[in-house]
């Protein structure tokens, strides 16, 4: 069993220099390789996620703008509609106070046109009044003239 733990000490003393090898190769590594390695890497995480939260932020910007936007458009097409149905009453005031005028002026012609009728109503009626009297004098006269037709001879005409 000495002989064994002789052994075993001899390869421990010969991997010595390996392990020291390793070691300061591995101190050499983390010195010159992980340590720039892992900083690049934690600043690359560090960029990213700042880029992250500068993309959110633009993003929110964004839809507040749109949403601003969308707002006064919607505010705009309002205006747009209200001065729309301001100019469309206006019109169908005007068209209704023309119809009322030209309504009012066709009443006035027709009020006018019924009073000149009455008018020459009344006047031929006058004048047909004082012509009865000549005319119904003048038949009178005629028939009283006229000779009486003889029993058997073709009754005249009376002209």
């Amino acid at each position: 069993m000495q002989e064994i733990v002789h052994q075993l000490g001899e390869l421990f003393l010969q991997a010595v220099p390996t392990v020291l090898i390793l070691l300061a190769f591995y101190a050499i590594l983390r010195v010159l390789f992980f340590k720039p390695l892992l900083k690049a890497m934690a600043e690359r995480d560090a960029r990213t996620a700042g880029a992250r939260k500068a993309a959110e932020t633009a993003q929110a910007a964004a839809a507040e703008k749109v949403k601003q936007y969308q707002e006064a458009l919607k505010q705009a097409r309002a205006r747009v509609y209200a001065e729309q149905e301001a100019a469309r009453k206006k019109l169908l005031d005007e068209r209704a106070a023309l119809l009322k005028e030209a309504r009012n002026k066709a009443a006035a012609e027709v009020a006018s046109a019924k009073a000149r009728v009455m008018a020459e109503l009344g006047a031929a009626r006058r004048e047909i009044e004082t012509t009865v009297a000549q005319l119904s004098a003048e038949i009178a006269r005629r028939v009283l003239q006229a000779p009486r037709p003889r029993p058997g001879s073709p009754a005249r005409e009376v002209r």
